[in-house]
């Protein structure tokens, strides 16, 4: 049996500091973990939750045309009820779903068999199980408050890795493969801090890519990169932050009730309050680059009357965009239709506006379009969600997420078997002469400039450590 090796100068700080973080971000990572898991899979487990209302028997005749089934996907709710998007699924076997919001301002979803216009039922936008298992993922079904902890979760998770990896680092008389291996000979809680160790070390990349590619789809900080990429010309197309006087009004209801893949609360991406951007449609995913983009408008014309969805359906077609795709409906004189297309290839994404009365192409935004930093994000949006190389990626992405959720009860377990009896977190004890470790401190400071929700957390928890905890007993390691 190997000689224990005694602990480096600056471990014991780089411990307790490791433990914070771990102990504010451990039941959020497990949050994380399972529901990020779950939602990877949400094609292949919606149609099993819901067989009656998304699959259909495919048929040898042509389905009926889309306004037909939006006629037909009408009778199903109260008249006041104002279809917003459609979903365009070429699929023979699937349904083709309708969008209403509801007097409440909720929001329904109808089904019709596109070779019958049978209704086939509906389902509600916001209580469907994945939509509750994305909200839970983003902000613990809290609104803000919940965002905002989810993404200071995910800041502090870099402090966790960092000080982490240093925790891990072999020291004197142990070799990087020795450390990369798991020591199955232990017992009790060296085991546990073993398979502890190992586990974090092959999960470190995986979960330093899920916090960088999860972080710009944020509300607070997210918003505020989008911003910034955008005025750099590296983010959203050229002409994002347009001229306010082209931006179209913003139709009632619409940003309160808008559903997308990864933002909920479209209103703060206004410019001003008759401002509207491609978030605040009632789209449920949109391309992040695009979503700063202004809506255009259409002509208004007492002389002209809208288009019928199955022409801008076939104007979009036209484009090259023919199915797996989104299109929010004009709801006002001066509103378009706007077609997302959000495919598992970021090259291929798509972002369309007609206008309603002439079908006259107002905006086609491309991957071309974007800046470079919103070219590497639809990438990593792309990975983080499980889409990029199919059933793979989906497959890749729940392993990373379940080791992550086997890292935290392993955490969880060390920590409780060294915990003193009573109300003591049982922090690591601070050394009596730690060396000044300038570099994790430049660190923690760069952190706390780039994130600064996170950075005024962090100053609170030095603060707190320095004033209510200084024990300087020597804690087992």
């Amino acid at each position: 049996m190997p000689t224990p090796t005694v602990p480096a100068a600056g471990y014991r700080t780089l411990w307790r500091w490791h433990f914070y973080a771990g102990l504010f971000v451990m039941p959020f990572l497990l949050i994380l973990a399972l529901t990020g898991s779950l939602y990877c899979f949400q094609p292949q487990i919606e149609p099993l939750l819901y067989p009656q209302q998304l699959l259909v028997t495919a048929q040898n005749t042509p389905p009926l045309s889309a306004d037909t089934l939006l006629a037909s996907a009408r009778t199903a709710l109260p008249s006041d009820a104002v279809p917003v998007s459609a979903a365009i699924n070429t699929a023979p076997n699937r349904s083709t779903e309708f969008i209403f919001r509801v007097a409440d301002g909720t929001r329904q979803s109808v089904y019709v068999n596109p070779y019958s216009g049978a209704v086939l039922g509906t389902l509600s936008v916001e209580q469907r199980l994945m939509q509750l298992v994305r909200m839970l993922h983003r902000k613990l079904l809290l609104g803000k408050p919940g965002e905002l902890l989810m993404e200071l979760a995910a800041c502090w998770t870099l402090v966790m890795l960092g000080t982490g990896i240093a925790l891990w680092w072999p020291r004197a008389g142990t070799s990087v493969r020795a450390a990369l291996r798991p020591r199955f000979a232990l017992k009790g809680r060296p085991l546990w801090k073993n398979l502890h160790a190992v586990m974090g070390i092959w999960l470190v990349l995986g979960a330093l890519a899920f916090v960088l590619t999860g972080l710009p789809w944020s509300g607070s900080w997210g918003k505020q990169f989008k911003a910034l990429a955008t005025s750099a010309n590296l983010g959203a197309p050229a002409g994002a932050r347009g001229n306010p006087g082209l931006r179209s009004k913003q139709p009632q209801g619409h940003a309160e009730h808008a559903g997308h893949a990864e933002h909920d609360e479209h209103a703060e991406h206004a410019g001003h309050a008759n401002a509207m951007v491609l978030d605040d449609l009632p789209l449920p995913s949109t391309p992040w680059a695009a979503g700063n983009a202004p809506v255009p408008h259409s002509a208004a014309s007492q002389a002209q009357h809208p288009m019928p969805l199955a022409r801008a359906i076939k104007l979009i077609a036209a484009l090259g965009v023919t199915s797996g795709y989104s299109i929010a409906l004009p709801t006002t004189s001066d509103g378009v239709y706007a077609a997302s297309y959000f495919p598992a290839d970021p090259k291929t994404e798509r972002t369309i506006y007609l206008d309603q009365y002439s079908g006259a192409v107002l905006k086609d935004i491309r991957y071309g379009d974007y800046g470079v930093i919103a070219q590497a994000i639809s990438y990593g949006t792309s990975l983080h969600l499980g889409r990029y190389f199919g059933l793979a990626n989906q497959i890749l992405c729940a392993v990373i997420s379940l080791g992550l959720a086997g890292m935290t009860l392993t955490g969880a377990v060390m920590w409780w078997k060294r915990k003193p009896s009573g109300i003591s977190l049982g922090a690591p004890s601070r050394e009596r002469d730690a060396p000044p470790l300038r570099g994790w401190k430049t660190g923690l400071v760069l952190l706390g400039l780039v994130f600064p929700l996170m950075g005024v957390t962090l100053l609170a928890v030095w603060l707190v450590d320095r004033t209510l905890f200084r024990s300087t007993k020597a804690a087992a390691t």
